[in-house]
């Protein structure tokens, strides 16, 4: 029998290709992949359903490439490869093999070692699998031109073989040249989806990959993988304050104090943002976790350069155990982000493993989140209202607005001890929205009686994590609403609210300029704080002490540390409010260090509205702190404190 080398239609040569696999269903449905793709690269798609139909199509035909099923009855796909390069004619035929079966190493090895020019897994990727085998049908179509060619050649006067040759020469490089270019543009697609563009790291598709091989790997073998999951602690800052451009130069120069930090076999991986993924394998990866952990936490203590500014960062990390903290990869994640957000929240910089006990905590917070949102549907939030006088007179100074809660299980409470853990950003801003518009409306009820009474500012602090341009035009438009004058309403911000600084400064100004007094709230509570030069530089009024200042009087050191916190507010010329004064004692020794006002039990606990009022009408505005204590607790109602029903 004549060896068919290829189909002639209309005088153009048709490549042909082998597609073998023994399944009649696989065979159908990689026939109709290849034959959807033949538009633009025609070829031949010959079809064979076992080993020795095979070697027989082989020998009658030539194919651009072989797509050879691995496992069939009989002869398998690697004894059928062995047989077709046995043969001179059939020799260097391209063979891809395709399984759907996921083997060791070992098993690829033996294809590879079988002639294989590449190995597939199903279900195949349908752009890979048809770029492949155009490659091959391009490349065999163009060796047949060169054939046709050569043909030509020898049947050309002499004179003209010598240019004719040369031509050729220049047309097998250029398909040389084609072909390497399509081998490096094939790797670089690979790279571009396994790998990060930014950092280099592999990207958050290639970690899931890995982390669920690793979670197969330990149930097969009962080993154990540890995850660790960081996130950067001022990252936005660096962001806000230095650009984007540094931010990226960050992220990068973290990546490769990861890779420093760790085995060449652990993965490293970029998730997104400024969150990374270390995951380790192998014996010991539980007991190593902390180690490789502090290793990474000292490494990101150290200074970045950044285009000549050293860059002051570091890293929280949570820890996840598998099998000890999940059953599968996903929950392995999710387990150790829990333990990263907790490391965050306890200690910036910290490392914390997971434990069961973050769990419970999660499923508390969602459920304060959604009874949060159900008590904002339902009208579930009130206010009390709490005097501030002056340390020195005893007279009204001010008016603290305290939200509180009719919460369904726990009774009144105060909402601020129970929406600590809740962070959906829009919740907490709805919550202050409704916060800000009810204070208002009351002082400017009170302000508008028809009796003359005392005008303290109102003061109120919110519950969101920032102060935002949206929230200083939310308040603004507000006081217009209500009419209230300037110095009307007072915004307490804590010290973590001035962690985005940038985002912080023009908000605060914007409020200022509208006629909102600001006060820092819980001043000394936060540690090293936001700094002093930021304290000096944004439009704060007043410093509201923490009340575990006051209580720490009469302790050794005690009153030192208060009169210093009364000091550096008179040097940043800012008036001083102490918080929880429940003495005459610690009242007097305020009086002594000069502190403005205060508040707290001594002088009168949270009131609701009416009694609030009673106080305002009481004559004049200098309200002794023992004669003129708040109207009668029996017309009170109390809010109580977290875990502790009505």
């Amino acid at each position: 029998m004549a060896f068919q080398t290829l189909q002639v239609q209309s005088g153009v040569q048709i490549p042909k290709v082998l597609l073998v696999n023994d399944d009649a269903a696989s065979l159908f449905a990689l026939e109709s992949l290849l034959t959807s793709a033949m538009d633009q690269n025609p070829y031949e798609l010959v079809t064979a359903t076992s080993g020795h139909e095979t070697l027989r199509k082989v020998l009658t035909h030539e194919f651009a490439v072989i797509l050879l099923d691995v496992n069939m009855p009989g002869m398998d796909g690697f004894e059928t490869a062995e047989a077709i390069h046995s043969h001179p004619r059939s020799s260097s035929v391209p063979i891809i093999f395709i399984t759907a079966y996921y083997a060791d190493e070992m098993h690829r090895l033996k294809a590879y070692q079988s002639g294989a020019a590449d190995y597939l897994f199903t279900p195949v990727i349908p752009q890979v699998l048809q770029t492949k085998v155009a490659v091959f049908v391009d490349l065999t179509r163009k060796n047949l031109e060169l054939r046709a060619k050569t043909a030509e050649l020898s049947l050309l006067n002499q004179d003209l073989r010598v240019q004719r040759m040369q031509d050729l020469k220049r047309i097998n490089a250029e398909l040389e040249q084609e072909v390497a270019e399509r081998k490096l543009a094939e790797q670089r697609a690979h790279d571009l989806s396994i790998r990060d563009a930014l950092t280099g790291l592999v990207n958050r598709r290639s970690l899931i990959q890995q982390l669920e091989h690793a979670v197969a790997t330990c149930d097969r073998h009962q080993g154990e993988c540890a995850l660790l999951f960081l996130d950067l602690d001022r990252f936005k800052q660096v962001n806000d304050s230095l650009g984007h451009q540094a931010g990226d130069e960050l992220l990068r120069q973290v990546a490769a104090r990861l890779l420093a930090s760790v085995r060449v076999s652990d993965v490293v991986t970029r998730l997104g943002g400024d969150e990374f993924v270390v995951l380790l394998e192998g014996k010991g990866a539980a007991a190593n976790a902390a180690r490789v952990a502090r290793k990474i936490s000292v490494a990101h203590a150290r200074p970045f350069d950044i285009d000549g500014h050293g860059v002051q960062t570091g890293t929280s990390i949570g820890i996840a155990l598998y099998p000890q903290d999940a059953g599968n990869a996903a929950a392995l994640m999710r387990n150790a982000d829990r333990a990263m957000y907790y490391a965050k929240q306890n200690k910036r910089g910290g490392i914390e493993f997971f434990r069961e006990e973050l769990n419970a905590r999660e499923t508390e917070r969602a459920l304060w989140t959604r009874e949060l949102k159900h008590a904002l549907d339902n009208g579930e939030f009130e206010l009390a209202f709490q005097p501030r006088a002056g340390v020195a007179n005893g007279e009204l100074r001010g008016i603290d607005a305290h939200l509180c809660w009719r919460h369904p299980r726990h009774g009144l409470v105060e909402a601020r001890d129970h929406v600590s853990g809740v962070t959906e950003r829009g919740l907490l801003e709805r919550v202050d929205a409704w916060t800000i518009g009810e204070a208002c409306a009351q002082a400017a009820q009170w302000r508008g009686s028809a009796a003359p009474l005392p005008a303290p500012p109102m003061s109120v602090r919110l519950l969101s994590a920032g102060v935002s341009a949206a929230l200083a035009q939310q308040v603004l438009a507000r006081l217009r609403a209500c009419k209230l004058p300037a110095g009307a309403l007072e915004l307490q911000v804590t010290e973590q609210m001035l962690a985005g600084r940038r985002d912080a400064d023009h908000a605060l100004h914007a409020l200022h300029q509208g006629g909102v007094s600001l006060v820092v709230d819980d001043f000394g509570s936060a540690g090293a704080g936001p700094g002093l030069g930021l304290l000096r530089t944004l439009p704060f009024a007043a410093l509201r002490i923490d009340s575990s200042f006051v209580s720490a009087i009469g302790e050794p050191g005690g009153e030192d540390m208060l009169a210093a916190l009364v000091h550096l507010s008179r040097a940043l010329g800012l008036r001083v409010l102490a918080k929880g004064v429940l003495t005459n004692g610690q009242l007097a020794v305020l009086n002594s260090l000069g502190c403005d006002e205060y508040h707290g039990e001594l002088f009168s606990p949270a009131l609701q509205a009416a009694p609030m009022l009673a106080l305002l009408e009481q004559a004049g505005t200098r309200i002794p702190p023992k004669s003129h204590r708040a109207p009668s607790r029996a017309n009170l109602s109390t809010p109580r404190k977290r875990g502790h029903s009505r």
